[in-house]
């Protein structure tokens, strides 16, 4: 059978996209049953070694979805669908029993989920699978339908791919696989989804993980008679394509909204941030391995016992005391005594701070400077300096043009490291995608908002302006660093606020866009991640294998800025995603500190120069993988100790007079003292989410009679209770009334 013309932009066809057209134009199908979704038809039928799902929209092409791939015989019958489900099937084969459900739905966007699920007849060594995903032209060809595929799965993160068809106009389409109902594949087979998802068009979707075929291939079989999910897919659809990235980003966030709510979430546990906040403190002044002292002051070391004190570092640190200061009600002793010594980070020839002391080694490259890691001190420096530090204001007003110089410089697209004497590049772009540090100018931007706030000077308005102007047209390529697309996003929401243009509302959807394109959701339980928690977390890099806490924290903290600032405007499923990032990372952000991990998992070496791991410290690793490999071999980190204090102090809630703290896995919007033992509580999560709320109390004091009631007046059932602590699960957005005795 003639090919007829075929797009250049593809390189190449496999034997799976070529059976499946030509007997989609032989019509050698066997219709099994059909259903709808909305105004899409799903057929369900057999052809040739495969059973699919045709999703079709009439007269505008569709997708043949793989339910299931055999080989040899096989019989395919419908099932009576269980509740909710829209169509059952069962495969008989050599290879053993598949079911495979669909469930439907989405008034507002549609969705279809599909789970397929085998018993094997046999211990299983699973061969080669092709993959599932195959865009149909309205002529059923899978050659003939173009679009473009927006973003795909990166590494371990979340197994999406967000793709477009524009001939025929189909639309839009999230594809999810739900890569935490597969864990008992991936252990069993030795396998793990490391960028399972994605293809090249038009052969697009999940291949299955399989073990290398080799002269002597790995023996890890699916066990016999066990019941093992192959694949939990879930498609989301949009009739209309987005014509600019911000729409597309929001798009895309909101189908990854409808996906998030059909999957099954881990649950989440109090943590106490606060006695963690208290033996960080404790072990920053004592442990011998946390300072060093220069010039006579007193540094941090950037991790334990090792690396030479640097501003990033420094600041911080400092700028996470001065939180804790603010939460407890007076400054620690601490943030004074490390503010000391800043001023020797500062050169008086460049009017600008560096990176290191100067009597840094010559191990080191004194001029090297990370294009971000010129502006992070400023940010914490504004923290400082908005709270009325006059010294730290002085410091970053000195210090700021330098930066301004930077930015004129590089126009906007800064390299990921040069020499701060000359501004010459060292390292221009990072091997994994070709590209500088992408996300700076969204750091850079929150800095100028810092200083015009500080000083009502427009030209720092305007330098925000230009940065996040220069960085559009990225789509989902924004991403360098996790926390500085956080902070990109924020700087995007606070330039609406501040300039009432309602590009910058939108441009925030792409920061956030590529944050979550970059999040791991899904639970693993590959080897050693079975002892902690990777849900919701980001790697650090685009191209990093692994959670790093700065970041996790740091988003964190970008993100509570965010929510301030955003209002009813505000892409609903844009404040689901955040205030679920946030709820998961006070929980996983846990299980950095190595005394919350078993001996084992902790990796008996670090990297050249970091340090080493001691576990009585509290300071927190910097490194957990989703793949289970041992935990912090990058090395614990010093300077990731703000993390305690960034959480306790977000979390935790002072009440007055009262026996009792709060503590909230999301951010309270208010709270409002109604009466002498009354306060109403506003939290603005998700709707239909769940948050965590813990009366906590508060040392030799007892908890009396406590009720918490929801708006309606229904009291709400505490979830666990013990002597110090009474817990209640309640919904993330809405008015709570808690009264005590």
């Amino acid at each position: 059978m003639a090919i007829g013309s075929l797009d250049t932009a593809v390189p190449g066809l496999s034997p799976h996209v070529l059976a499946l057209r030509q007997a989609l134009r032989d019509g050698a199908l066997k219709t099994i049953t059909r259903f709808a979704v909305g105004d899409l038809n799903v057929e369900l039928c057999t052809m040739g070694d495969s059973v699919w799902a045709l999703i079709r929209r009439v007269g505008l092409g569709g997708l043949a979805l793989r339910a299931a791939h055999l080989t040899g015989e096989f019989t395919c019958r419908k099932e009576k669908p269980a509740p909710r489900e829209a169509a059952r099937l069962t495969i008989g084969s050599a290879l053993g029993q598949h079911d495979i459900s669909f469930h439907v739905g989405g008034k507002a966007l549609e969705h279809l989920r599909m789970t397929v699920r085998l018993t094997p007849s046999a211990p299983m060594l699973m061969p080669f699978m092709p993959r599932d995903l195959y865009p149909l032209d309205a002529h059923d060809d899978p050659l003939g339908a173009r679009g473009q595929v927006e973003a795909g799965q990166r590494g371990l993160n979340a197994g999406l791919l967000y793709f477009r068809i524009d001939e025929p106009a189909f639309g839009n389409v999230l594809y999810f696989q739900n890569l935490t109902a597969l864990n008992p594949y991936f252990r069993a087979t030795k396998t793990k989804p490391d960028g399972a998802v994605g293809g090249v068009w038009p052969e697009l979707g999940y291949l299955l993980p399989t073990p290398p075929q080799s002269g002597t291939p790995p023996t890890d079989p699916l066990p016999a008679g066990e019941e093992v999910t192959l694949s939990d897919a879930m498609l989301v659809f949009r009739h209309a394509v987005a014509l600019d990235e911000r729409e597309s980003a929001r798009q895309f966030l909101q189908m990854l909204g409808v996906a998030y709510r059909m999957i099954d979430k881990p649950p989440t546990d109090y943590r106490d941030w606060v006695d963690r906040s208290e033996r960080t403190l404790r072990d920053l002044d004592k442990a011998p391995e946390a300072t060093i002292s220069h010039y006579g002051h007193r540094y941090v070391h950037p991790y334990t016992g090792a690396e030479y004190p640097d501003i990033m570092v420094q600041m911080s640190i400092i700028a996470a005391l001065h939180d804790w200061g603010k939460w407890c009600g007076e400054p620690h002793a601490l943030e004074a005594e490390f503010k000391a010594g800043l001023g020797k980070f500062y050169d008086p020839k460049l009017k600008s701070l560096r990176r290191y002391l100067p009597n840094v080694g010559d191990d080191k490259n004194a001029d090297a400077v990370d294009s971000w890691y010129l502006y992070h001190p400023m940010l914490n420096l504004g923290i400082l300096a908005l709270d009325g530090d006059a010294d730290a204001r002085a410091l970053l007003l000195k210090s700021i043009d330098f930066g301004i110089k930077a930015a004129h410089h590089f126009k906007y697209e800064w390299p990921v490291q040069y020499d701060i004497k000359d501004f010459s590049i060292i390292t221009a772009v990072a091997p994994a995608d070709g590209r500088g540090q992408t996300d700076v100018g969204g750091i850079y931007a929150w800095v100028m908002l810092q200083a015009f706030e500080l000083t009502d000077d427009k030209r720092f308005l305007d330098e925000a302006r230009a940065a996040i102007d220069a960085a559009m047209g990225l789509r989902f390529n924004v991403n360098y660093q996790a926390n500085l697309t956080a902070w990109g996003a924020a700087a995007c929401m606070r330039l609406w606020r501040v300039t009432n243009a309602q590009v910058y509302l939108e441009q925030s959807y792409v920061y956030l866009g590529s944050f979550f394109h970059n999040c791991e959701i899904w639970e693993s339980e590959i080897e050693l991640a079975v002892h902690y928690h990777n849900f919701m977390g980001v790697t650090c890099l685009q191209d990093a294998p692994y959670m790093a806490i700065y970041e996790c924290f740091d988003s964190f903290a970008a993100f509570q800025r965010y929510l301030d600032d955003s209002g009813p405007d505000l892409e609903p499923a844009a404040r689901l995603l955040i205030a679920e990032y946030c709820k998961y990372a006070l929980d996983r952000a846990w299980y950095y500190y190595p005394d919350a991990l078993p001996p084992e998992v902790l990796s008996p070496k670090q990297r050249e120069a970091n340090g080493h791991i001691d576990p009585k410290l509290s300071f927190p690793l910097e490194d957990l993988y989703p793949d289970g490999q041992p935990a912090g071999q990058v090395g614990q980190e010093v300077y990731g100790a703000g993390a305690a204090f960034i959480f306790a102090t977000r979390a935790f809630r002072h009440v007055e007079g009262a026996p009792f703290r709060l503590y909230c896995d999301h951010f309270m919007r208010a709270m409002d003292r109604t009466g002498t033992c009354a306060l109403t509580i506003v939290l603005d999560g998700g709707e239909g989410c769940q948050a965590g709320l813990s009366i906590v109390c508060l040392k030799r004091r007892k908890l009396g009679t406590i009720s918490l009631c929801a708006a309606d007046g229904e009291t709400v059932t505490p979830h666990a209770t013990s002597d110090d602590r009474i817990d209640y699960r309640v919904p993330a957005q809405g008015r709570l009334v808690l009264t005590w005795e």
